[in-house]
């Protein structure tokens, strides 16, 4: 089955330099366009396409590639402006899993990456039907072509014969394949941002005579925020305004421009783009609100068309404080401060905030983006200008909706690797979800489904814009814990209290101190000191005193973090001492974070300014102080472990899967949850172990089976089915403990009696052995793939929905941390004394789920409920699916977003 995105009309994506083309499928009708891509080549570059320097192969060759699509043949193309610039096909010929490949750039269009482009999108569809192998016969001069195949980032070989070279290329897109496309992506995504955070001219349209209009508000940010390119505006009647040099159109602008800023009613905005896209204006900030969808569409069709990207609409601005550059394209009340935090938020008021609270803190920013309705720009595409700009050393994100997720991840684990990447997770929810009926879809809750892919990729998720400056500050002024073990020390013993309570409720450790220690602070601090954890040094503590016992306790190893809660006394002030200087008298960094809670301070958050050059961040509650030290804890522990690895796992039979699913869906067009037979063989593809079992439509063979599947104690379980049963306990569909033949009729019968034509059949399995009751489960989210769901099952599942998720393929790191982040975890490592269960059969079990759900797009639902785990090994007791006629989309495919209104 092919990718979706490759059947649509409009599959936009960027090349090397930045430029916006659409790849898509070849038609019939696209034949003189095709055989004029041909004939307009170079002789030299005819013969390395065709080994002849003939324009006659033109006409053949277009007539090939220019027929209808049929299974195993697939040709694609690239074009803009109208113009084909290249195109990559492929054939089977009758193969089974290899396809003879051919490409062809326009002349004037090599080094671009339109080959390379081409072949990423001709890749995952040879991958969706089937193809594993890729082989072309090129000339050995022809070292441009030889270096497209070696540098796609897959396996490929050659075979000299002659002038000739055959080249193969495997199709196994691993973690080097999907590397290498992301650092193309990367670049491209980087070279497309320049015009639109780094612009030479900017024109702004919508500038009006009246002082309260947006437009005039921005016009007049740039022109005295000291913005050092070229600046117009456009308004008809008009020669300047507010200083700046004004033209009636965009058009008769005497510089091209490579920011326009779109300030005018929404009815004007589609027609004003694509003005904007003939004048050769390459970004847009539309800060124009309330599109209908028509003039969505258009507004972003006209982008697309002419290579523009675009923040908005519903923008708040942009800026880019370096000095070269000074560009304030916003209308927030006060100017970015120049800094290291790059900012991307979909929120105006959330915005706002950020860089008030940025600017107060002394941190500043870089760049800052509101991106509004996101029918273009994202987090993602900022994430990755940070990650390039050499200038940001922290990022913020505000962002309510994803476009491709898994996207996301791949570069949010790459990029928080260099910098924290922090986000505001408002963990909005939904209704539809919260109503499903099944364990897994129940549990897979959208706050669930984000917590998982920021837990993943590394981001910290706060839940409010105090929390996030909270931890910003430490952050970015202290070096991260080793570890969890904090000390606290205190004037007061009451403000010590309430810090220790803070900081065990955040999931911190307070040590106590060793004799040792406890000995070297007493002699340092005054008498009537007690030395535990909190150190109360008690309201006569001097600032030397101070001074001394933090940098003891700096100095000792089972110490993460220090954490100092201060009050003011008259005893300080009459003596001259500042406590707080005891805090800044040191050098620009320290080996440990130290952290300082003033419950007088005015403002939630300061950052205290140190001798060295430093700063300590200083809080005025101190749960904000723990909590924003646990999120230093918890991004030291994800940077101590290495990028986790998908396992390889073996007995997989993917396309035997596909099989069953097809055949299903072809039988069952709308979906459906497939009978225990279809579910046991999807299952058996994936070598995930299931309890004997036996299916039986009359009496006579449930006995029959009951006889083959006894254990050793005889005894059977007889379970009830029909369509759409989901809780068989609910039901009282089940008997258990059935011994001999006549128990077994027995339970027939009354299942048979009760339910009458809704039961189409039984299962009988052998009794299940005792152990330890689990659930593992998946739901295929829309926008952010399959989640895998894992925690205590059996009936009360539901109940204390004790269950973790993370976000397929799960990786040897997540899998662990699935297994042991719900309550019950302990259980499964032989904390109720009966040994630990078998953990790497647990491991396997997961891994195999996710596979399952990874490679079948179709499987909408999975619950696995109960899974009994013993130290002799995991078995699936009951398992349910849910198919939904659903095509293959590549997470990894380079593409623009489509756009559309936030949700």
């Amino acid at each position: 089955m092919t990718d979706d995105a490759l059947r649509r009309p409009q599959v936009h994506a960027l090349l090397a330099d930045g430029t916006t083309v659409r790849i898509r499928p070849v038609r019939p009708s696209d034949h003189d366009r095709v055989r004029g891509l041909y004939e307009e080549m170079a002789p030299e570059n005819l013969r390395m396409r065709f080994f002849t320097t003939s324009p006659a192969s033109a006409g053949p060759a277009a007539d090939r590639v220019c027929r209808a699509d049929r299974p195993g043949r697939r040709a694609l193309l690239a074009e803009t402006a109208g113009s084909v610039i290249g195109l990559a096909e492929y054939d089977t010929a009758g193969s089974a899993h290899s396809a003879d490949l051919a490409v062809a750039v326009a002349d004037g269009l090599h080094h671009r990456g339109v080959g390379t482009l081409l072949l990423e999108h001709l890749v995952s569809a040879a991958r969706a039907d089937g193809v594993t192998r890729f082989t072309a016969d090129a000339l050995s001069e022809n070292h441009e072509v030889l270096r497209l195949f070696a540098d796609l980032g897959l396996r490929t070989t050659r075979r000299f014969e002659g002038p000739e070279v055959r080249c193969e290329i495997a199709l196994d897109t691993d973690d080097t394949y999907l590397t290498a496309v992301e650092e193309r992506g990367r670049a491209a995504d980087v070279a497309s941002l320049r015009p639109l955070l780094r612009p030479r001219s900017v024109v702004v349209i919508g500038a009006g005579r009246t002082p309260g209009s947006v437009g005039r508000a921005i016009l007049r940010r740039l022109g005295t925020g000291g913005f050092t390119g070229r600046l117009f505006a456009v308004h008809p009647g008009a020669r300047a305004v507010l200083g700046v040099p004004s033209y009636p159109t965009v058009g008769a602008v005497p510089t091209t421009a490579d920011l326009a800023v779109l300030a005018v009613p929404p009815a004007e905005v589609p027609d004003t783009a694509e003005s904007c896209g003939k004048a050769g204006v390459r970004a847009l900030l539309v800060v124009t609100e309330g599109l209908d969808a028509s003039q969505s569409e258009a507004l972003l069709t006209a982008c697309r068309g002419h290579g523009m990207r675009l923040v908005g609409p519903g923008s708040l601005g942009i800026a880019h404080t370096e000095p070269e550059l000074r560009l304030d394209a916003t209308f927030a009340a006060g100017r970015p401060r120049p800094g290291t935090a790059g900012v991307a938020v979909q929120s105006g008021g959330i915005g706002i905030a950020l860089l008030d609270g940025l600017s107060r803190l002394g941190i500043g920013v870089s760049t800052f983006a509101s991106l509004g309705d996101k029918y273009d720009v994202s987090g993602n595409d900022l994430l990755q200008w940070w990650e390039s700009d050499n200038r940001t050393d922290l990022a913020l994100l505000h962002l309510e909706s994803f476009g491709n997720p898994r996207a996301f991840s791949r570069t949010a684990r790459r990029v928080t690797r260099r910098m924290p990447v922090l986000t505001v997770d408002a963990g909005r929810t939904d209704a539809g979800r919260r109503a499903a009926a099944a364990h897994s879809a129940a549990a897979a809750t959208p706050t669930m489904t984000r917590a998982a892919l920021f837990t993943q990729a590394g981001v910290t998720a706060t839940h409010s814009c105090g929390e996030l400056l909270e931890t910003a500050a430490l952050l970015r002024s202290q070096p991260l814990p080793a570890g969890t073990r904090v000390a606290v020390v205190t004037n007061a013993g009451g403000a010590g209290v309430l810090t220790a309570d803070a900081c065990a409720e955040s999931g911190l450790v307070l040590p106590a101190p060793t004799p040792e220690l406890t000995e070297d602070l007493l002699a340092l601090l005054p008498e009537g000191a007690a030395v535990g954890n909190p150190v109360d040094a008690t309201a006569t503590v001097t600032e030397d005193q101070l001074t001394a016992c933090v940098d003891r306790i700096m100095r000792y190893g089972g110490i993460d973090a220090v954490l100092v809660a201060l009050v003011p006394t008259a005893l300080a002030a009459a003596t001259g001492d500042d406590l707080v200087r005891a805090l800044t008298r040191a050098p620009a960094t320290r080996p440990k974070p130290v952290l300082a809670v003033r419950l007088e301070q005015a403002l939630p958050v300061e950052l205290l300014p140190t001798e060295g050059g430093g700063t300590v961040p200083a809080y005025a509650e101190p749960r904000a102080a723990a909590r924003a030290l646990a999120h230093a804890a918890r991004r030291a522990a994800w940077l101590s472990r290495p990028a986790g690895t998908v396992p390889d796992l073996d007995g997989i039979e993917t396309a035997r899967a596909r099989a069953v699913v097809d055949a299903y869906l072809d039988a069952h067009p709308d979906g459906g949850r497939p009978e225990p037979r279809v579910v046991a063989e999807l299952l058996d593809c994936y070598g995930i172990p299931q309890l004997p079992w036996a299916w039986a439509e009359s009496e006579d063979d449930a006995v029959l089976a009951a006889d083959r599947l006894r254990g050793a104690d005889g005894r059977v379980v007889l379970k009830g089915h029909w369509p759409g049963l989901l809780h068989r306990s609910a039901q009282d569909a089940v008997h258990l403990d059935l011994r001999g033949d006549q128990q077994v009729r027995a339970a027939f019968r009354d299942l048979d009696n009760r339910f009458g034509d809704l039961l189409t059949g039984v299962v009988v399995q052998p009794l299940a052995p005792r152990g330890t009751e689990l659930f593992a489960g998946v739901v295929q989210d829309d926008v952010f793939g399959p989640l895998v769901l894992f925690g205590l099952g059996g009936t009360a599942s539901e109940v204390l929905a004790d269950q973790a998720a993370r976000l397929a393929p799960l990786t040897d790191h997540d899998v662990h941390d699935l297994i042991t982040a719900p309550r019950c975890a302990p259980l499964l490592f032989g904390a109720d004394g009966g040994g630990p269960v078998d953990l790497a059969g647990l491991e396997g079990l997961l891994l195999r789920l996710s596979r399952l759900a990874s490679d079948l797009p179709q499987l909408a639902e999975a619950d696995f409920n109960p899974v009994l785990a013993t130290p002799g090994g995991i078995t699936v007791l009951d398992a349910r699916l849910r198919l939904v006629p659903r095509g293959s989309q590549d997470p990894h495919l380079r593409r623009l977003r489509r756009g559309g209104k936030r949700t």
